[in-house]
C-alpha cells in the first residue's frame, strides 16, 4: 500500500478550496501553495489531474484560478486520491491473486479485504466531513 505525498497533498489543497466554496472564486495555485506549504510546480501538476477528474473547474485569466466542480459534500476522498496515485494495493500482485510461480499468496484474500475496506472508507468519506471534523476539533 502506498498513499505518497502526492495524494496527500491534493487532498490538503481541496480542503483548502473546500473552505472558499461558498465564495464561488477561482484561487490561484500560488495562493493555496503557499497556504498550504505545496511547492507551486507539483500543486499544477496535482490541480491538473483533479481537473481532468472533474473534482476541480479552472477558469485562466486575471481572475482565474481553480475551484471545487462540485459542491464539498459530494466529491469524496477515494475520489481525490485516485485521481492521483496509482492503484493503492496492500498486496503484492497488485490484486492478480499470483504469486512466486504463480501460485496465490497466504495471505492475498487478507490484504485483498484491507484493500476494500481502505477504498470503502475513502469513498464515504466527503470533503466536508472531513473539514467539519476539523473544525469540531479546534
Amino acid at each position: 500500500m502506498n498513499l505518497t505525498t502526492k495524494g496527500k497533498y491534493a487532498v490538503t489543497a481541496a480542503l483548502d478550496l473546500a473552505i472558499y466554496e461558498k465564495e464561488s472564486v477561482f484561487l490561484k495555485i500560488a495562493d493555496v501553495a503557499e497556504r498550504q506549504s505545496i511547492p507551486s510546480s507539483y500543486l499544477e501538476q496535482i490541480f491538473n489531474n483533479l481537473r481532468k477528474a472533474n473534482i476541480l473547474s479552472a477558469s485562466r485569466g486575471p481572475k482565474g484560478g481553480f475551484k471545487l466542480s462540485r459542491p464539498s459534500d459530494e466529491i469524496m476522498i477515494g475520489e481525490i486520491i485516485t485521481a492521483v496515485e496509482k492503484r493503492m494495493d496492500a498486496t503484492q500482485c497488485l490484486g492478480e491473486g499470483t504469486w512466486k510461480a504463480g501460485s496465490k499468496c497466504m495471505a492475498h484474500n487478507l490484504w485483498s479485504e484491507l484493500n476494500d475496506n481502505i477504498n470503502n472508507f475513502l469513498m464515504n468519506k466527503s470533503l466536508k466531513e472531513v473539514l467539519n471534523s476539523r473544525l469540531n476539533d479546534s
